[in-house]
């Protein structure tokens, strides 16, 4: 359910802008999309966990508010990260 420290760091050298890059939009919305993946395949499993599922919804609005923050700087580059991420809207 959570994230390793190690996938943490690939999804940061994956998506980052720059060598010093540890905090943009891009790796905050790859990390939350691990997450939500994450959160997801434990739902399928535990249906009753209703804690969970409120703290999937969370992470859902959160990752949806960074994306319409990109969006509305850079369209382009939007449309390459939910490409990349395969995030459909």
């Amino acid at each position: 359910m959570t994230i390793t420290q190690e996938r943490k760091q690939e999804l940061i050298v994956e998506y980052q802008a720059h060598d010093t890059d540890t905090g943009s939009s891009d790796i905050q919305v790859a990390v939350l999309t691990e997450r939500i993946n994450n959160l997801t395949t434990h739902l399928k499993a535990n249906k009753k966990d209703h804690s969970s599922r409120r703290g999937l919804l969370k992470l859902i609005g959160q990752r949806r508010r960074l994306l319409n923050y990109i969006q509305k700087h850079d369209y382009a580059h939007y449309q390459a990260l939910i490409g990349r991420l395969g995030i459909r809207r």
